[in-house]
């Protein structure tokens, strides 16, 4: 219910405001960016504090 409700309001916004979609685009890939980057240190930490193989197929990057 309240996704929906957001998602609601966020489509009214958008369309009163057009450049607002932009800058939902934009944080919505800086964020996916920084998640990836984030999680890719994170396994590569663990490979090297943990030498197991298992975590290796895991974790494979």
């Amino acid at each position: 219910m309240l996704g929906g409700i957001i998602l609601l309001l966020s489509g009214v916004l958008i369309a009163i405001y057009p450049p607002l979609l932009s800058i939902i685009v934009a944080f919505l890939l800086i964020v996916t960016g920084t998640l990836a980057i984030v999680v890719s240190y994170q396994n590569k930490r663990l490979q090297r504090e943990y030498g197991n193989p298992i975590i290796n197929v895991f974790f494979r990057i």
